[in-house]
């Protein structure tokens, strides 16, 4: 049974990890009506720019790049888990203002857009960066490991389920506990009656794009040092997002966490019996649920629709 729990932890963390980019890919999808397919190459732009600010300096960053990397790793660490996030963050503003001109319009108009923004966002990432991995830095007070229970125990997996679950909550609270989250829930049900309220739909929708963007970044950095950083990350990261938003039912954040916590549940258990059908098996739960209940795990408790 013991050989079963570093599984188990696992598909913990990873399921986390996946709740928090499909809850930036749902509020995106519940307010403005279109699939954001710039999603994963965003989630992969945030571990790059994490990398850039703990890796070595960039050649263009001069005096300054020096004096960065001079300072202690878990300040530079500390200080990127909330940096990288709102440097893709205004990408994501800028991606947002091209979308403005599909509202309304002819759903292809905006997959087509975000397709292209997602092409641009992973060619920009090979000119910098190239194509070869890298290795994100990690503070010494989460890396390496320890022994408990007669079992050697990865110290990041442990950091990375806390922080994940932290971005998780805090998503929850603004959401339930602020004004600002009724208004994107009044929003995702109907935008029209938000702007008859006197509300700027505009800018509802800027915040909502960028928010949606920032939690695709943090889970990029954090999930960097367990996946290793490369160009395609964002298509492993994007296609469970997917999945798990239809898992959990459309617009139900409670689905889209206990969905992602399912499918990391079941990946990492079917790593420790057969490993060849670890991300197979996330296909197969998905045909399962959705035979039985075509709207997902929770889709006529949503949170969006509430």
């Amino acid at each position: 049974m013991f050989t079963l729990i570093p599984f188990l932890i696992n598909g913990l963390t990873l399921g986390l990890l996946f709740a928090l980019i499909a809850l930036g890919f749902m509020l995106i999808v519940g307010v403005m009506e279109q699939i954001n397919l710039a999603h994963g190459s965003l989630f992969a732009l945030g571990a790059y720019v994490a990398y850039a600010m703990l890796g070595p300096p960039l050649p263009f960053t001069g005096e300054v790049g020096a004096w960065w990397a001079a300072l202690p790793l878990w300040l530079r660490y500390a200080v990127a888990l909330i940096i990288a996030p709102c440097i893709v963050g205004l990408l994501g503003i800028l991606i947002e203002q091209g979308m403005r001109r599909t509202y309304g319009k002819d759903p292809l108009f905006g997959l087509l857009l975000t397709f292209g923004a997602a092409l641009v966002i992973e060619d920009l990432i090979r000119s910098i960066w190239g194509t070869r991995d890298y290795i994100l830095p990690t503070p010494d007070a989460i890396s390496g490991g320890f022994i408990a229970l007669n079992l050697i125990w990865s110290s990041y997996r442990f950091f990375a389920a806390a922080a994940a679950a932290v971005f998780i909550l805090l998503t929850w609270l603004l959401i339930e506990r602020t004004r600002f989250g009724a208004v994107i829930k009044a929003g995702a049900h109907d935008s029209e009656m938000v702007r008859a309220l006197g509300y700027d739909l505009a800018k509802l929708r800027i915040a909502v794009f960028a928010i949606g963007t920032m939690l695709a970044a943090a889970a990029g950095m954090i999930m960097a040092p367990i996946w290793g950083i490369r160009p395609h990350m964002g298509v492993d990261a994007v296609i469970p997002a997917f999945l798990i938003i239809v898992l959990g039912g459309v617009g139900s954040f409670w689905g889209a966490v206990i969905a992602g916590l399912l499918v990391g549940m079941v990946i990492g258990l079917t790593a420790a019996y057969a490993s060849e059908w670890s991300l197979l098996s996330m296909y197969i739960l998905l045909i399962v649920v959705v035979t039985f209940r075509s709207r997902g795990l929770f889709g006529k408790k949503s949170i969006l629709e509430a």
